[in-house]
Order: C-alpha cells, then structure tokens, then sequence
C-alpha cells in the first residue's frame, strides 16, 4: 500500500530527502521563472483568445498539483504557445471570444484534457503517444510557430486583422495594411527587436563588462521583464492610448478564482476530440522536455505517472480559471539551468505569480498588447525548425513526406486538421512500414553458424532449402505480406523441398498471422515441401503450443538455424561445419 502510495505521490519520495541546499536552489530557479513566467503568462492568455489574468491562473494551481503527482524535477508547467493557439482554434468553434461562454468552454477544454490524460495515466497507456512520430511532432510545432506568430503581427501593426490559417492571416493583413498604427508599429518593432538582441547579444555584453554568469543569466531572463516595463511606463507617460495604442487595461487584482466548467452534453461533445488532441500533443511535448533533462542528471521520470501529473495540472486549471496546460520547453530549460533540484520549485514559482496576482497586476493597465505579441513571437520562432525537412529528405522519403504534409496541412487547413493528420499520417506510416516487413532469405557463412542475407554477403545456398529470416513480428497488418512472399518463392516442379521461416526478431504472433502460418503449411504440403520453424523466441513458442499449428506442421521446430541446416541441407556435409568445434 506504502509502495503504491508513492508511485502515485512522487513528492512523498523527494520530499523525505528535502534539504537546505535543495530549498536554496529551487528558491532561486523559482524567482528566475516567475519573471519570466509573469510576462509570458499574460501572452499566452491573449494568444488563447482569454483575457490576461487567465494565463497568471493556469500558472499557480496546476504548477501546485504537478509538483505532488510529477515526477520530473525541472519540468515546469503552464500554458504554452502551441497548446495556447489550439486552445484558441477549438473554442472559437463553439464561443465567441471575449464572452462569458468562451471562457467557461476553455475551463471545460481543461476539464476534459485533464479526465483523458488521467484515464491514460491510470492504465498505463503512456506508451501510445509514442505512435506520433518525432518528425511528425516537429513538422506540427514548426507550422505552429509560424501560424502564431503571424496570428501576433496584427498586434505589432495595430490593426484589426484575422484567420485560422496561414492564408487567411496573410489576405487579412494585407487587408488592412493602410489601417497600421504607427506608434503601435514603433513599439512592437522596437520590443521584437530589443527581445532578439536580448537573446543573443545581452549574456555576452554582460559578461565582457565582468558580470558573473550566474547573474549574467538572470539578467538575460529578465530581459522580457525590462521590455513590459519600459513600454508600459512610455504609454502611461505619453499618453499613447490617446493615439490608438491597444492596452491590456484592467487585470482583476485576486488570486485564482474557482471556477466550474460547463457540463452539458453538446459542449462537451463539440470538444471531445480537441480535448484529446491537445492532451497527446502536450503529453508529447513535455515528456520529450522531461526525458530530455533528467537524462542530463542521470535522472529518470515515469511517462504514466506524467500522465496523472499532468491530468492533475490541468484539473487544476479547469477549476481556477485557467485553460489547457502542459509543460513548457523555454521554461522548463530555464528551471533546469538556474538550478531547480526538486518540484518544489514550481510550487514556489507558483508562490510568486500568486503575489504577482495579487499585488502587481494594477502596473500592467498600460502595458501594449504589441509588447505582449513581441514576447510570443520571439520565444514562438525558436520552435521553427525547417532543417527536419532537410534531415528527413536525406534519410527517409516516406518521414519527410509525413513532415512536409503535416506542415501544409496545419497551414492550410488550421491547427486542428493539421494534428488531426500529424496523428494518422504518424499511425498510417507506422501500419505501412510494419505491413511490409523485411524478410531476407539468408544462407550459410562458409566455416561459422551465422546465416546472413544472401543479397549482402558471400554465404552457402542449397538450391534445395529455403530459409527466410522475418525481422519483424506477425500480426494481422503484415501476416499476408509473409503469406504471399512464400507463394511466390516456390511453386509446381521448383527445386526446394524444405522452408525454413527463422523467427529471431519475430516477438509476436497474433491470431491472423497465426492462420496464416496455417494456410502456408497447407499449401506447401500440398506441394510436397516440408515447412520448418527455427529460433522461435519462447514466449512465442508458448503461445504457438496453445494452437493447433505444431501438431499439424509437415516439418520440425528447429533450436537454431545451423540445426536445420545439418539436417535438411543436402550441403550438409560441404563446408557447412563451423570453424571450431
């Protein structure tokens, strides 16, 4: 009970071994991410299609939640860019943005992501993300990175522009570029570029003037920070509302409300499926993040018990006003670096937005929205990568296919459509490949009892036995493919009297394979050939003794493919022993 109590507690393991120099790291990762996170938050928010405050929320509970059931020490969660823009797609669906029922369907979206991830979590069903292909995922988060920000240069231009898809944003912009407001344009072209440099030139600058790294760093996170500050503090003083300049204006100055999602059966049917396609992208992606870091501390984390966490998290968001969550790549980066060792960290950060909710929302009435879509577009450009095009073209055709697909498709059509067939292109490639599986007729390397492909090495044939080694194993997709490749190998009056199928890579064979193993021992007896098995993996083996496959085989099980050579090779006795004995 203890042990089943602290799989599914993370916290009760690390909390035991808490100490004062794992408290003074995550303190300091924790102020490190707060500034970070504040302007970010209010970002993402906007991005969503909710008002600010909704992104402060979905950062304290669930980050809370996460920190009891994760088990990643540096992953820290909240809303991030992608999910935010697919957030945004689904509920624009069923709600108009800005209103009451827009808000209360993104909770509901929460509600729902959180029920699957934790259903997944509990049945140990981890392991289906892995059907999304890595290329696949890429090519998504690519064509995301440029839907949002091109989705924020209304915001940098001042205009009134809009669209799902790459298309429509561009045709709505050039629609309205004799609207742009020039000091909007100023600001946002101004933050963009300041927020760049921060990211690649400020750390250097620091350092050259005799700033340690360690505070060269924070320096270097609190960049956004000094970009809110300053163009808030000139469109107060300036008066810059006056002149068209768009504001976040009020910000509820509370800690997280609770909130209900709405339950009726047309709203949560409207977005079930969106629900479970921001669960898997977000699973994806932050077990991705999570792996990633613990490998670099030789750490490991628990993909189901991730699940609970990040269901957990998203429970949270759902009844404190928030909206979709997962974790977040940029920042988990950030915790890991400014030395997080434990969860905790992100229950301090969250300490630190919930002051910053309650004390520090009225100084952001002035901020520009063109500084908030500055933030978005630099930290969302840094997820573009159009190198996995150039990486999968080199080495496999069909992966650069599913890519290239993905990324038209989500560009095209909209986000939806585009995870939508990220996810089928990812299981069809998978059905195809496994389909067709290697099967290599193999023979005898002269002096050994290795058995290699014939195509690829110099090896020992009898024109009168034929071994096929399968490299794959045998369920209903493929069993055919295998069905087929023996028929067309030996037909009336051919020269083989014995086929060996050698099993050393076959894990599995389900019941179709199983039939079909039949219908091909049928029909070499009825030509006369004898059919023969070699290397057979036991947990196979048991599962074939369940059937009546071995009392109906015309041949024999051999132990190993040398055994069956000795016995039905006609070559037998021709260099076919092994070189010592």
């Amino acid at each position: 009970m203890t042990h089943d109590l602290k799989r599914f507690l993370p916290i009760l393991n690390w909390g035991r071994r808490y100490d004062r120099d794992a408290l003074s790291n995550d303190l300091i990762a924790a102020v490190i991410v707060t500034i970070m996170l504040i302007p970010q938050s209010l970002a993402y928010a906007l991005l969503a299609g909710l008002p600010p405050e909704a992104g402060i929320y979905a950062s304290i509970a669930p980050i809370v939640l996460y920190a009891i059931f994760g088990t990643s020490n540096a992953l820290a969660v909240g809303p991030v860019a992608v999910v935010s823009l697919m957030t945004a797609s689904a509920v624009g669906q069923v709600a108009q943005t800005g209103t009451a029922g827009y808000a209360i369907a993104a909770l509901t979206l929460a509600l729902l992501s959180g029920l699957f991830l934790l259903l997944l979590g509990v049945l140990r069903l981890g392991f289906l993300a892995n059907f999304l292909s890595h290329p696949v995922i890429s090519g998504f988060i690519t064509a995301s990175g440029l839907l949002i920000a091109t989705s924020q240069v209304k915001h940098l231009l001042g205009v009134p522009a809009s669209g799902d898809t790459l298309v429509e944003m561009l045709a709505s912009l050039v629609g309205h570029l004799g609207q742009i407001n020039p000091v909007t344009l100023v600001i946002g072209v101004t933050a963009t570029g300041f927020l760049f440099w921060v990211r690649k030139g400020l750390k250097p600058l620091l350092r050259r003037a005799g700033m340690g790294p360690r505070m060269a760093d924070i320096a270097t996170k609190a960049g956004p920070v000094v970009a809110v500050l300053a163009t808030t503090v000139a469109v107060w003083a300036l008066d810059l509302t006056a002149r068209g300049v768009a504001i976040v204006g009020a910000v509820p100055q509370s800690l997280p409300p609770l909130t209900m999602p709405g339950l009726s059966p047309d709203l949560i049917r409207q977005l079930a499926l969106p629900a479970v396609l921001i669960s898997i992208i977000g699973f994806v992606e932050s077990v991705s993040v999570a792996q990633t870091l613990a490998a670099k501390r030789r750490q490991r984390i628990d993909p189901d018990q991730e699940l609970i966490g990040l269901g957990a998290a998203n429970l949270g968001a759902a009844f404190t006003g928030g909206y979709p969550v997962t974790g977040g790549f940029a920042r988990s980066v950030v915790n890991f670096d400014a030395g997080a060792q434990t969860p905790a960290a992100g229950a301090f950060t969250a300490i630190g937005l919930a002051i910053a909710a309650l004390a520090l929302t009225p100084l952001v009435y002035f901020l520009p929205k063109a500084t908030l879509a500055a933030t978005i577009v630099v930290a969302v450009l840094s997820l573009v990568d159009f190198s996995i095009l150039r990486k999968t073209w080199a080495y496999s055709r069909s992966d650069f296919a599913a890519v290239a697909a993905t990324i038209l498709l989500t560009l095209g059509l909209g986000v939806e459509i585009g995870v939508a067939a990220g996810v089928m292109i990812s299981v069809g490639l998978h059905l195809y490949k496994t389909s067709r599986p290697h099967v290599a007729e193999v023979g005898l390397v002269p002096g050994t009892q290795h058995f290699r492909n014939i195509n690829r090495h110099q090896v020992q044939t009898d024109p009168t036995l034929l071994t096929l080694r399968v490299d794959e194993s045998l369920y209903f997709v493929n069993a055919r493919f295998l069905e087929d490749l023996v028929q067309s190998r030996v037909s009336e009056g051919c020269a083989i009297r014995n086929v060996v199928l050698m099993f050393p890579a076959v894990n599995a064979v389900d019941y179709s394979a199983l039939e079909s193993l039949e219908a091909i021992n049928e029909r070499l007896t009825g030509l006369g050939i004898g059919l023969h098995l070699s290397e057979v993996k036991g947990p196979v083996m048991d599962r074939l003794k369940t059937s009546d496959l071995l009392d109906h085989l015309n041949g024999q099980v051999f132990l190993s493919q040398f055994d069956a050579w000795q016995t039905l090779s006609a070559l037998a006795g021709q260099g076919g022993r092994p070189a010592t004995a």
